[in-house]
Formats: C-alpha cells, structure tokens, sequence
C-alpha cells in the first residue's frame, strides 16, 4: 500500500506532472528541468525527490549534472502502470504539448549555460539570509 500511496502523491501535483511528461523518450538535467517549468532549482529539485522515492523517475549522477529519466523496466509493475496511464492520459493535452515543444528547445541549449542561469552561483551555498540560516544550492545543479 505504501507504494501506491506514494505514487499516487506524487501525481497529485501539476508541476510533478509536467516533469513526468517532459521525461518522455528522453532524460534530462535539474538545469533544463527548471528552464522548463520557470520555478527555482530547489523547488524543482524537491519534486524531483518525490518523484524519485515513488520510483516513477531514476536519477543518474554524472559528474557534476544530475539527469532524470522516467523508470525502466525494471520498475516496479504499480510503477510501470501508473506512468503508462499517466501518459496515455495526459498525451492530448495543450499543456503537455506546449511543455514537449519547449522542451525541444531547451534540450538544444547548452546546460552548462543553463545552470548558470538557474542555479545559484557557487558563493550562495555558504551564505545566509534575513533569518540567519545556510543558503544551499539545490541537488543536480554543476557548480
């Protein structure tokens, strides 16, 4: 039960959704994921958790990037499932298809750029802010 709970949490948000959908036939890093939904790397990469521990996405570390693609076949059978329906379902939809069209584009820039531009610079992992706590940068994102 704990892992339908889990994936079905992880559907239940728009932005997790879209993610799922840009992942379709290809991976990508935390960098051209955040150009694509316009939300900080730490939010992004936060959803990216949860999609992880539902097992509908697999992370791979690269050196210094972090690419996320959708689960293999070796996924759970829940897991398989969930994302085919989620697919299946969602294949029509103007958002998607604007999010797929995008996303074309952002696989074409260089993502060194990108997480230039959507990742904090290196300094801000060591600096505070107005409450006096760590800024830190989010996971996936290359220095």
């Amino acid at each position: 039960m704990r892992e339908f709970q889990a994936i079905t949490r992880a559907l239940s948000d728009e932005t997790r959704l879209r993610l799922l959908l840009a992942l379709r036939g290809q991976r990508a890093c935390l960098c051209q994921l955040v150009e694509l939904v316009a939300l900080a790397a730490s939010t992004v990469s936060k959803h990216m958790s949860i999609l992880r521990q539902s097992r509908l996405v697999d992370g791979q570390k690269e050196g210094r990037w972090m690419y996320y693609s959708l689960a293999g076949d070796d996924a759970p059978v829940a897991v398989r499932r969930a994302l085919q329906w989620t697919l299946d379902s969602l294949a029509d939809d103007r958002r998607a298809t604007k999010d797929t069209e995008r996303m074309r584009e952002i696989l074409l820039l260089d993502p060194q750029s990108l997480c230039a531009r959507t990742c904090p610079p290196k300094k801000a992992c060591s600096s505070s802010n107005r409450r006096g706590r760590t800024k830190h940068r989010a996971k996936g994102c290359a220095p």
